[in-house]
């Protein structure tokens, strides 16, 4: 097993971690008889010749051979751990470009793929599993490897074995040349479609689709079919899917990547299986944050779950009610009457379904979620986030709930309602992150804030609370004026980026703009520039005309965050679309393919600040209304509302570029 690993010069050999010295002390590791510190080393060295993928390192070449003669011997026990790890090395292997391919493996693959086809044989099911798994995710060609499979399919009695076998057979025969076995496997393949079990007829549905997209929606009735029997869970012992229902529905829906909601809708219909059942809500919440269309086709059945017995299925329905937001304001009195429900969630959190149902009204602007605000913002309610979390968007959906001021954010039409609590919290507020969170709502909130003004006064006194409370004045504007005298004093003592956050609000609660001009001017030529300064820059207007040529080079930075504000900021200082529009027109112009970046929003909205001169920038996006992709890079409810957001940016935009100049 051994032989000649210590004629291999392991010291010159790399690995993700560099030198390949260790190999060889894991790999004996490997064999050891604990089987718990087998299966560590074994993840250890999965870690270090792998890793996250993208190349194959000189020390995987090297190691291949004694990894795979230690997955042919019985005693070793972490057999299957190493197959794994063979089957990720042979399949990146088979994906990535050349020059990051070591030149050692395809020799090295070449001598292990016999091993590997003979432990098809081996006694023990799991090792045959993973065996198949190895030879359906490698390069090799159909021809090598598709007899030895279909060998092992006619003798093959483990059910999970057959599985692995049918997907491994469906990705071998794909892979030119495929010989002379090449059509019995797809006669195979077709007549299992109608095999009598459930979960053979979906790996044959798995191992036709990527030659036949269309073949998963006309069998629907058998897909669903299987992924709703009880035998789904067979799936958890498989080597390459290892996972049971809710893995199995997302993996089967991954077949269906369009807007159909037939697929999620027969998930949805009633099950026995609470699993089941909260496997459907996940990807019901998949399909809805992708696609607008199949929102009316889905809110009924969501609705129907509002009333399951299982806390976790009502919270799932009741938090994807909330990202629908608006649209599913027609079910907000289903949704009301979860307002007392103080069932928790099956996961590690406090969250109830009641608070699901806070959140869903506060989405759908109904003030019957006030009350439960009000005791959010008094910290008299847990259950939500504690801060701002964001998650990127993905091919899960994660029902989240979000902090006090996201929840506050979508509530700007209640904010007379809900200032005098906020006043008051502001009063005791010493907690930092929460402090500066609450006050950049307020900021967003602007002249609707008002309220909260003498509140805000009285953190200027403080050096711990001063500049949170600085920032929502200036957004809330001149009605803060009071606070003139304490900003311009601050404005010069402290720290630079102190100095210019007091001159900014300042100038913005009705102050003299000077000493935002000397302070931000003097930022934008020392260089020392972030885009939250050049928003600042034109907050100052035509004041800032002395900026220009800086702001103009800016256009043109790396960061495209830094060419968006300056080309904003050069507008509002010098009216010059010449360069501005150009600039922001590039940015946005992605909306049109459906890809979205969170810089794209401010773009469009800076947009429709100039007006009709950003005509030819907007008229690209003038079809955007009808695009049904959701426009997202979040994930989670943040990803609904960014779509919403965009969307009313982009129309708002298109009606200021049609204004009379």
């Amino acid at each position: 097993m051994w032989v000649g690993m210590d004629a291999v010069g392991w010291g010159r050999l790399k690995h993700n971690y560099g030198s390949a010295e260790d190999v060889p002390g894991l790999l004996r590791r490997c064999a050891g008889p604990e089987v718990r510190d087998a299966n560590v080393a074994a993840d250890e060295l999965l870690n270090l010749l792998f890793h996250q993928g993208g190349w194959i390192c000189s020390a995987a070449s090297a190691a291949l051979p004694f990894v795979v003669r230690l997955a042919a011997e019985p005693q070793v026990p972490s057999r299957r751990a190493l197959l794994e790890l063979v089957s990720m090395l042979a399949a990146e292997a088979g994906q990535i470009e050349e020059r990051f391919l070591d030149q050692g493996w395809a020799a090295a693959w070449e001598r292990a793929l016999p091993e590997v086809s003979r432990l098809l044989d081996d006694p023990e099911p799991e090792v045959r599993r993973a065996a198949a798994d190895v030879l359906g995710a490698c390069g090799s060609p159909g021809e090598l490897v598709l007899p030895g499979l279909l060998r092992a399919w006619e003798a093959e009695g483990d059910p999970a074995a057959r599985l692995e076998l049918v997907l491994a057979l469906g990705q071998a025969v794909r892979r030119a040349p495929v010989g002379v076995c090449g059509d019995e496997v797809s006669g195979l393949l077709h007549g299992l479609l109608d095999a009598p079990e459930p979960q053979t007829r979906l790996a044959a549905v798995h191992a036709l689709a990527p030659g036949d997209p269309g073949l998963p929606a006309r069998r629907l009735g058998t897909v669903l079919g299987a992924v709703r029997d009880p035998s789904a869970e067979l799936w958890r012992h498989t080597s390459s899917i290892q996972t049971g229902v809710r893995g199995v529905q997302s993996w089967t829906g991954g077949l269906m990547p369009g807007p159909d909601p037939a697929f999620v809708q027969g998930l949805l219909a009633d099950h026995d299986d609470d699993e089941q059942r909260i496997g459907a809500l996940g990807q019901a919440g998949v399909l809805l944050s992708r696609w607008r269309s199949p929102a009316p086709a889905l809110l009924p059945s969501l609705v129907a779950r509002l009333a399951d017995p299982v806390p976790e299925v009502r919270f799932r329905a009741v938090e994807l009610l909330a990202c629908s937001g608006t649209d599913a304001a027609g079910y907000a009195d289903e949704v009301a009457g979860l307002l007392s429900d103080t069932a928790t969630r099956s996961n590690r959190t406090e969250e109830t379904v009641g608070d699901g149902a806070l959140w869903a009204l506060a989405r759908m602007n109904d003030p019957r979620c006030l009350p439960g605000v009000i005791e959010l913002i008094n910290g008299t309610r847990p259950g939500f986030a504690s801060a701002s979390v964001h998650y990127p968007a993905s091919d899960l959906h994660l029902a989240v709930l979000p902090a006090l001021d996201e929840v506050l954010g979508v509530l700007r039409d209640h904010a007379e309602s809900l200032l005098p609590a906020i006043g008051d919290r502001l009063r005791t507020a010493m907690d930092g992150p929460s402090l500066h969170r609450l006050c950049g709502l307020l900021a967003d909130w602007g002249p609707a804030a008002e309220a909260a003004v003498p509140s805000l006064l009285g953190l200027l006194e403080d050096d711990r609370t001063w500049a949170p409370a600085a920032t929502a004045l200036a957004g809330i504007g001149t009605a803060g004026r009071d606070a003139r005298k304490r900003l311009l004093l601050r404005s010069r003592t402290g720290d630079a980026s102190d100095r210019e956050l007091a001159a900014w609000a300042y100038w913005k609660v009705g102050g003299e703009p000077g000493p935002a001009v000397e302070l931000l001017g003097r930022t934008v030529t020392e260089r020392r520039y972030r885009h939250p300064e050049l928003r600042r820059i034109a907050d100052l207007g035509t004041y800032a005309a002395p900026l220009a040529d800086r702001l103009a080079a800016l256009t043109t930075d790396t960061d495209p965050w830094i060419r968006v504000e300056a080309a904003h900021a050069l507008w509002a200082a010098t009216g010059d679309t010449e360069r501005a529009v150009p600039v922001l027109a590039t940015v946005v112009q992605g909306l049109a393919d459906d890809i979205c970046q969170p810089v794209m929003l401010p773009a469009v909205r800076h947009l429709t600040r100039i007006g009709p001169a950003a005509r030819t920038a907007a008229y690209p996006l003038r079809e955007l209304a009808d695009h049904d992709r959701r426009l997202r890079s979040n994930g989670g409810w943040r990803g609904f509302l960014q779509d919403e957001s965009i969307r009313t940016a982009v129309g708002e935009l298109l009606r200021a570029a049609e204004r009379v100049r």
